[in-house]
């Protein structure tokens, strides 16, 4: 059970009701100054935020404004102090945070082994690499070609990279089977391996980049391949994959919509009380605030007041969010797809 306080006064109270539950149900109490900012500095900014989540202006959040700038992060003796009879609490919280040795390396993808009648997924993109190559080149598959797919195919075994191209080439193989337009693109056009599987169409040995710059040993990160299917029939390549892996295996990748200038010039301007034409004026001058020279002279040119100090809280609260995560969007067509349950 976690003993946190809510610093409105009456957090004595509140941490002996806690203790006291507990211990009626035989736990151990842990303990957390239960932060939401870094600094006490970032109050205005949570406030914001807030407003901005609750589609009102700053005047009228009310209640839902934070009461003090207590919820920030705290340093050792700071904690020590609020917990002063609870430290039992903290060492409980140092332990859980010790406890806690997740990292994102820790993380390794895979991929679905593509495995079928006894044939390793090595062995069977070998055969349709070379099935492809006697297909791209009738007159005979030239001997540089040749090298080149030996040493791909090599590299490809060495990294466990084969089940990935065999995913790409089913999906695709799916997709021109219905006649829906796809494409490989990128870097994958540096492979010799993606053109005989048909996923790219332009031969690699009309440019001049390496298959390294695609698929390399040293860097250790998997190939990117990217196919662009046509945007009215999508769906259906998506309704494949759900039915080809199965629900379970597979999920469409998530992404952090982050603010950037103009969308948070925008929406703080709007919970700050600034009027359209004020936040018009200063979005129609965006790509001149990255030029030399001070704001107030930047806002004496488009008219606006520089004394104002409303305009000029909303101007460094922008900069102080722009980064932040606005919210949570799904990629159009990223999947992830793994050989055990997601």
């Amino acid at each position: 059970m976690i003993l946190s306080p809510r610093y409105d006064g009456n957090d004595s109270q509140l941490f002996i009701k806690t203790a006291r539950l507990a211990k009626s149900l035989n736990i151990q109490i842990s303990a957390s100054a239960c932060p939401i900012m870094h600094h006490s500095k970032r109050r205005r900014t949570v406030d914001v935020l807030s407003a901005i989540r609750n589609n009102c202006t700053i005047d009228a959040l009310g209640y839902a404004s934070e009461k003090n700038a207590e919820r920030r992060i705290r340093g050792p003796n700071e904690l020590k102090k609020i917990f002063f009879s609870y430290q039992d609490a903290l060492v409980n919280s140092a332990n859980i945070a010790k406890s806690c040795t997740f990292s994102l390396d820790n993380l390794q993808h895979q991929y679905p082994s593509e495995i079928y009648a006894g044939e390793t997924s090595h062995s069977k993109l070998t055969r349709l690499a070379y099935q492809g190559l006697n297909w791209r080149y009738p007159q005979g598959v030239p001997t540089q070609i040749q090298k080149r797919t030996n040493h791909e195919l090599v590299l490809i075994k060495k990294l466990n990279y084969s089940p990935y191209f065999l995913n790409i080439y089913d999906i695709i193989n799916f997709a021109r089977s219905k006649n829906i337009l796809c494409q490989g693109r990128g870097s994958a056009a540096n492979s010799i391996v993606c053109y005989a599987l048909g996923i790219t169409s332009v031969n690699p040995e009309v440019g001049t980049m390496v298959f390294e710059r695609f698929v390399s040993e040293v860097r250790n990160e998997p190939p990117d391949i990217d196919v662009d299917f046509e945007h009215e029939r999508r769906e259906e390549v998506i309704q494949y994959i759900y039915n080809r892996f199965g629900r379970n295996r597979k999920g469409l990748c998530a992404t952090v919509v982050q603010y950037r200038k103009k969308r948070a010039l925008r929406e703080v301007g709007k919970v700050m009380g600034l009027s359209p034409d004020t936040i018009a004026i200063l979005l129609s001058q965006l790509s001149g605030w990255h030029k030399p020279g001070s704001t107030s002279d930047k806002l004496k040119i488009v008219g606006l007041d520089p004394s104002n100090r409303r305009l000029l809280q909303t101007l460094k609260l922008v900069d102080e969010i722009i980064g932040f995560p606005r919210h949570l969007s799904q990629h159009v067509g990223g999947f992830v797809i793994t050989e055990d349950r997601c």
